[in-house]
């Protein structure tokens, strides 16, 4: 891996290094704001960053074999000074999602296009528009310096972040967040990522770390946990009632794991969908007990010119009905896209939902209409979530209803290792890394809430095959 120095101003002389001071004084509990306001921060940092002048050489590959090591760099790059209205966060623990593949690949365009066009939308986004940008959509840490006008948080919060970025000025964004037109994913779309020793935010990006996590479990679920919220709960996603059966692409995977937790937690019935036997013990251990191994029962639910099989979709319904008491699943819960499409369609009951969040398999999606419309089913599109759910979601998590589902956590040294992992699908549950955390298992405050919760509940997937 390459390190690199970028914008990084003259060393000047200056007491011990301040990154390490900062970080000794994290961990020694102290929370008083103006203990965070006395501490000199340095003038850069390491980060992960994609750089512009990588960008031509990679597009001019097919995606498939474009190297992440030849994308993602570790580097020295300038600290971000927070403007008005704005937080800087000393970055503990950051957390990988699939939009960190989507970056590394610079799909489904060039990153570097995403921050031009975030530039053109508020005067303040110009200073986004760098020629490397800092990736990385979940963080947990500490509020260190706050811009003018904030007053949601202030120096020496421990803080987990909402990764949705909302224009200031979109007149729809005051009905629903997802309606802005300009809304962006921060550290996909935007720039000063979460996979840094420092990031910055907006200070409606600010929520509450749950006091009986470590920094990693904290970091690893705030994206996950409020899309599956949005989808499934709120009532701009499927609206799931009390006793509805959700059948669960991926169960468990970041989305999939979670989103078996809600069902359960609502009174619902999951039906888990897996792809090795392994992940179906998984599942059953986070208390789903209708599972289907995909990959041991052979489906395939779309020929070789992309038409649905009929045929392996009806002995596909037949085993969810086997497992639901006789009954199609009221929610389809999907994310998979173009290889369960089809299936999702088929197989969701009359009158039912098929809420949507991505396509990890393709975008392109083939399924039969009349099952649609004929049975007066709804596709439901959903993006993330509003500041609002987002901050409902991780209230369930303070009080220990819903759980962390981290498996593995790299160094931020070690980071590319992990992306790589999660890009070939050789994990379960999600990634966390460590930033200015030196080790896993710090920053729990509330160990009585955790001793309640059990630790085997919260670390049950790290104790688990990760395939």
């Amino acid at each position: 891996m390459t390190t690199l120095i970028l914008d990084a101003p003259p060393q000047r002389m200056r007491p011990a290094p301040t990154v390490e001071a900062l970080r000794d004084l994290i961990l020694s509990g102290e929370m008083r704001a103006a203990a965070f306001e006395g501490v000199p921060l340095p003038d850069s940092m390491r980060a992960l960053i994609l750089r512009r002048q990588d960008e031509a050489a990679l597009r001019d590959l097919p995606a498939e074999a474009r190297d992440l090591r030849r994308s993602l760099h570790l580097a020295k790059v300038a600290v971000p000074q927070p403007d008005a209205g704005e937080v800087l966060v000393a970055v503990m623990a950051a957390g990988l999602n699939f939009n960190t593949i989507w970056s590394a690949l610079h799909e489904p365009m060039s990153p570097f296009r995403y921050l031009g066009q975030f530039a053109q939308i508020e005067p303040g986004n110009a200073k986004h528009n760098l020629d490397y940008q800092i990736i990385g959509s979940d963080a947990a840490g500490v509020v260190v310096r706050v811009g003018a006008g904030v007053a949601n948080c202030r120096p020496g919060d421990r803080v987990v972040i909402h990764p949705g970025v909302v224009s200031g000025t979109s007149v729809a964004a005051y009905r629903d967040a997802l309606h802005d037109p300009d809304i962006k994913a921060w550290g996909f779309e935007t720039n000063f990522g979460g996979l840094a020793e420092f990031c910055l935010v907006r200070a409606n990006q600010i929520m509450p770390k749950p006091a009986h996590l470590s920094w990693e479990e904290a970091a690893s679920l705030p994206l996950v946990n409020e899309t599956v919220y949005r989808m499934l709960i709120s009532e701009n996603g499927a609206r799931m009632q009390l006793g509805e059966s959700v059948l669960i692409w991926g169960a468990t995977g970041g989305l999939g794991s979670l989103a078996i937790q809600y069902v359960l937690r609502a009174g619902g019935r999951p039906i888990a969908v897996v792809s090795s036997h392994a992940k179906a013990d998984l599942a059953r251990a986070l208390g789903c007990e209708a599972v289907i191994d995909r990959s041991a029962e052979g489906y395939a639910f779309t020929g070789a010119d992309g038409a649905p099989n009929m045929r392996d979709l009806l002995r596909f319904r037949k085993k969810v009905k086997a497992l639901n008491h006789g009954r199609e699943p009221e929610i389809v819960f999907e994310h998979t896209g173009r290889e369960t499409f089809a299936a999702s369609v088929f197989v969701a009951a009359h009158g039912g939902r098929v809420v949507t969040c991505g396509s990890t398999s393709g975008y392109e999606h083939a399924y039969d209409n009349r099952y649609l419309w004929m049975h007066v089913k709804s596709i439901i599109g959903s993006h993330g979530a509003t500041y609002h759910e987002a901050w409902k979601a991780n209230d369930l998590v303070c009080k220990g209803v819903i759980n962390p589902v981290l498996s593995q956590t790299y160094t931020l040294t070690e980071a590319v290792a992990g992306v790589e992992r999660m890009r070939g699908n050789r994990h379960v549950g999600k990634i966390g890394v460590l930033c200015l955390s030196p080790r896993e298992g710090l920053g729990i405050e509330d160990s009585g809430l955790r001793t309640l919760i059990g630790e085997d509940r919260l670390t049950l997937f790290a104790t688990r095959p990760n395939r």
